[in-house]
């Protein structure tokens, strides 16, 4: 009998230095994400393991790979293609199933990006660059399991009376 495993992670990007992508060089490539009841990186196995339940396990650090890599490239698109990026979250989720014996497999990761614009001008060709991101991302590109992007791209309220 096989048993299913979710994972979650919740990325935000601080590297916001007041221009969003206005350029390449323009923002920096941190961001956070932090893992409940988990302070550092210190690692263990999942608690249906018999893992510490107050360590970052490789499940999670696999779903928190895939939605990192995924906000590095989209990010770096956004800055060449002219899309200026005030506010990026992911919330994103992966699961995986055991099977009799032990072993599992990840079945599939769901990234959700949630992004802020600057300008609602910029909201199309900042959703289409989500597409770009994934063919991109070295991580997605090398597991054998659905890796699937939903985002939502929203304006800043209140800029379209401050840029034109």
């Amino acid at each position: 009998m096989s048993k299913t495993h979710h994972y979650a992670c919740n990325l935000e990007w601080t590297g916001n230095r007041g221009l969003g992508t206005a350029g390449y060089r323009t923002y920096d490539r941190d961001a956070r994400c932090p893992l409940p009841c988990k302070a550092d990186i210190p690692l263990s196995s999942d608690p249906a393991f018999r893992g510490d339940p107050t360590r970052a396990n490789p499940e999670e650090l696999l779903v928190a790979s895939l939605s990192s890599c995924h906000m590095l490239w989209y990010l770096h698109l956004c800055a060449e293609a002219g899309v200026v990026v005030t506010a990026y979250r992911d919330a994103a989720t992966g699961t995986m199933e055991e099977m009799d014996g032990g072993s599992g497999r990840f079945t599939e990761v769901i990234l959700r990006p949630a992004v802020m614009v600057m300008h609602s001008s910029m909201v199309k060709k900042a959703e289409e660059l989500h597409e770009m991101a994934h063919r991109m991302c070295f991580i997605a590109n090398s597991v054998n399991f659905l890796v699937k992007a939903e985002p939502e791209v929203r304006s800043e309220p209140g800029m379209e009376d401050r840029v034109g």
